[in-house]
C-alpha cells in the first residue's frame, strides 16, 4: 500500500523557522520516503506504507519534543505497491 501524508506543525513563526519545523524536516529528508515536499505552510511526504507509517512516528515524537503544540496531519491511501 501506497500512502501520501499532508502535515503542518504549530505554533507558526513568519519571521524563523521553529525548532520543531527544522526536526519535521530532518525526519521526513531522512526518512526512506519516495517524495517529500517541505513548505512553508503544509508539506506532503509519499511512500510505501511501512516507510511512511514510521517516518510519522518519528515526526509525532520528534516535533512535539521540540515544541511543537499541534500537529495537524492527513493520511491517503494513493495505491496499492511494493512495500
Amino acid at each position: 500500500m501506497r500512502l501520501r501524508v499532508e502535515f503542518t506543525t504549530e505554533p507558526f513563526d513568519l519571521d524563523e523557522a521553529p525548532a520543531h519545523a527544522l526536526v519535521a524536516r530532518e525526519v521526513v529528508e531522512a526518512a526512506e520516503l519516495d517524495a517529500v515536499d517541505v513548505g512553508p505552510f503544509g508539506n506532503t511526504v509519499e511512500g510505501g506504507a511501512d516507510a511512511v507509517l514510521t517516518a510519522v512516528d518519528a515526526l509525532l515524537r520528534k516535533t512535539l519534543e521540540s515544541g511543537a503544540t499541534r500537529i495537524s496531519l492527513q493520511v491517503n491511501v494513493i495505491g496499492e505497491g511494493a512495500e
